[in-house]
C-alpha cells in the first residue's frame, strides 16, 4: 500500500506537494471515488488511479536497459560532464535514478539504470555480483596462454582478478568474448595490458543472464519487462 500523495507525484514525477494540490483540487479519483484526504492508500496493483480522468501509470521503481554510447559517464552527476542519466527521454527520468555499476566513458552498451537501491545492491554486491560479458578489439591477437591466465585469475599491481572467461571471436584473435564477474576499475583493459595488448574498442552486450537488446542504437533505452528483470535478479 502507498499513501495517494507519494503515488500520484511518483506516477506524474512531481512534487509532494504538487501530488497533494491535485487532490485538494479534487482531479484524482481512486477507483471512481473521488479523493480529498491525502493521507489515504492504495493498493498499486489492484487500485484504479485517474487524474482529470486519465489513468496513472505507476512505478515503484523503474529498471532502464540504455545502449550507452560514448563520451558519455556513468554517473548521476557528472559535474558539467553529460551522463547516462542526462541522455534519458524527458518521459524516462525521475528522481534518484542512477547506473547499477559503471562503464568507462569509451566504452559502449549495456548498462542498468534504476532507482531502486536495495536491487543494485544485490548485484553489485561483491558476494552476488552478477556476471558481465563484453566483446572487445585489440591491437594484437591473443593466445591459449593469456586464456588461460584470465581463467585461473590476474594479479595486477594492486588488484586480484577473479577467473575470467576469455574466447576469441574472429580467426585472428583479435576479437574477443570477456566475461568477468568484478566491476574493478577499467579491469579488462588492465588485464590486457598485463600481456601488453591494448583494448581499442569495449562493449558490453550481456549482464546477467540478460542480453543487451540489439535493436536499441546507441543512446537509446527501454525499461525491463518483469520477465527480463527476473532473468537478472536469477543470477
Amino acid at each position: 500500500m502507498e499513501r495517494i500523495d507519494k503515488y500520484i507525484a511518483t506516477a506524474e514525477n512531481i512534487s509532494r506537494t504538487d501530488a497533494k494540490g491535485l487532490i485538494k483540487q479534487g482531479k484524482i479519483t481512486v477507483n471512481g471515488k473521488k479523493i480529498s484526504n491525502s493521507s489515504v492508500k492504495v493498493d498499486e496493483k489492484s487500485d484504479t488511479v485517474l487524474l482529470g480522468g486519465k489513468k496513472l501509470e505507476y512505478r515503484k521503481f523503474v529498471y532502464i536497459m540504455m545502449n550507452k554510447p560514448k563520451g558519455v559517464i556513468s554517473a548521476s552527476d557528472g559535474n558539467g560532464a553529460k551522463t547516462v542519466i542526462d541522455i534519458l527521454p524527458d518521459n524516462m527520468k525521475r528522481k534518484n535514478l542512477f547506473p547499477a555499476g559503471r562503464l568507462d566513458k569509451d566504452t559502449t552498451g549495456f548498462m542498468l539504470i534504476t532507482d531502486d537501491g536495495d536491487f543494485a545492491h544485490r548485484i553489485l554486491a561483491p558476494k552476488s555480483h552478477i556476471p558481465k560479458t563484453y566483446i572487445a578489439k585489440l591491437d594484437k591477437p591473443f593466445n591459449s596462454d593469456i586464456i588461460n591466465e584470465f581463467k585461473n585469475g590476474i594479479a595486477l599491481y594492486d588488484d586480484l582478478c577473479m577467473p575470467a572467461s576469455l574466447s576469441c571471436i574472429n580467426n585472428d584473435y583479435t576479437t574477443a568474448l570477456i566475461t568477468i564477474n568484478q566491476g574493478m576499475y577499467h579491469q579488462i583493459k588492465r588485464m590486457f595490458k598485463k600481456f601488453g595488448i591494448t583494448v581499442l574498442e569495449l562493449e558490453r552486450i550481456k549482464m546477467g543472464g540478460l542480453e543487451l537488446d540489439s535493436s536499441l542504437e546507441y543512446g537509446e533505452c527501454r525499461y525491463l519487462s518483469e520477465e527480463e528483470l527476473k532473468i537478472v535478479k536469477k543470477q
